[in-house]
């Protein structure tokens, strides 16, 4: 999928698919759960900006393209308080169809169903997969199932479909072999005898390293999987699986995040948009399943971040009516001025903080100190 294509545009092309289809299902979420609780969507926007192509549904929304292709709205009729909005604005409100004016659990509701759109993309991705591939199955076979765009193996010739019979003078029989050789070897060159068809090749890599998990002591790869093995099953059991893998998708990010906390994880595994725009040309390269299975991940971890405490998310306005909820009225305008202007400013600083790492991920800071080098 998309690897006629080299590998910015190639990344650029699926980044822009991927986000616009999370973006797409998250705001649809908001606007279906809108709908329901009689509330008038006044625009539906995919992107920001000056609108490449609008046009205007039976109902009054405006349904919008954005050219700036990284996020999207609903934008509720109402949505201000009637304090915050100027007389025109107020006389302009359909009675009955406001945002503000619901109840605290149907804007709850509204709020929530945009994660929840995330949750249920996920589900229904993994769903179709295992449906029409079976479930993955362990491997032991030594035969390369996939070859990670740009990393070593791709630059030295390795293709999906060789089977690694030895590596230098070391017979091959399972292909964890290749992974424990690799680590072994401190990141000195390997020389992987391959079988490729009825050919022979010898092909030397030297593995290329990667921080562990506690950015610590570095670790080596050289960019191969498995080749992927699939058993049939039944559609309840497709389902069973899809959601099983969706609560194992949000267990490990939640831990991932506690561990970032908690400095049991380094900093630097936090990306931003431009490690994703890498990785989508990256798991683009590898064919269509691949890239269903990467936007139900990154599904999971919009829906998740978005449920996060933080004002200006969904899980802030979430926090912001749990309160209004206990206390009988909302909180004052100041405080959640306070609260947004505070979410606003921790957003910047992790987008810049993730771009940062970002940056440095895919070599700038060592191409920088190289030219004053």
């Amino acid at each position: 999928m998309l690897d006629f294509l080299p590998a910015l545009p190639r990344s650029i092309i699926a980044f822009i698919i991927v986000l616009g289809i999370l973006v797409f299902v998250h705001e649809f979420g908001h606007y279906i759960a809108a709908r329901w609780r009689k509330v008038h969507v006044e625009a539906f926007s995919i992107g920001f900006g000056r609108a490449l192509y609008s046009w205007r549904d039976s109902l009054g929304t405006v349904w919008k393209l954005g050219w700036v292709p990284l996020g999207g709205y609903v934008k509720l009729h109402g949505q201000e308080r009637p304090e915050d909005a100027s007389a025109e604005t107020r006389a302009g409100w359909i009675a009955g169809r406001t945002f503000h004016e619901k109840s605290v659990l149907s804007r709850a509701i509204i709020v929530a169903a945009g994660p929840l759109a995330n949750f249920v993309l996920a589900i229904v991705l993994y769903f179709a997969l295992y449906a029409a591939m079976g479930r993955p199955v362990a491997d032991t076979a030594p035969v390369i199932g996939e070859v990670v765009a740009g990393s070593v193996s791709a630059k030295a010739g390795l293709k999906a479909g060789d089977r690694v019979t030895a590596i230098d003078d070391t017979p091959i029989e399972h292909f964890l072999d290749i992974r424990r050789i690799v680590l072994a070897g401190g990141g000195k060159p390997i020389t992987l005898h391959i079988t490729r068809g009825t050919t022979k090749i010898d092909i030397t890599a030297v593995p290329e390293p990667i921080a562990d998990a506690q950015g610590g002591t570095p670790i080596y790869r050289i960019g191969v999987g498995p080749q992927a093995v699939y058993e049939p099953i039944s559609l309840v059991e497709a389902f069973t699986n899809a959601s099983a893998q969706t609560l194992s998708i949000t267990v490990q990010t939640l831990d991932g995040v506690w561990g970032m906390i908690t400095h049991r994880r380094s900093g630097e595994d936090l990306g931003g948009p431009l490690r994703i725009a890498q990785m989508s040309g990256e798991v683009a390269s590898l064919g269509f399943a691949s890239m269903v299975s990467f936007i139900a991940l990154l599904s999971v971890n919009l829906g998740l971040i978005n449920l996060f405490p933080i004002p200006v998310l969904d899980g802030g306005h979430l926090m912001f009516f749990a309160a209004e909820a206990l206390r009988g009225r909302p909180l004052s305008a100041r405080a959640q001025e306070y609260g947004y202007r505070a979410g606003f400013a921790l957003l910047i600083g992790l987008f810049v903080f993730a771009t940062w790492n970002d940056l440095g991920h895919i070599g700038l800071f060592r191409w920088v100190a190289s030219l004053i080098g």
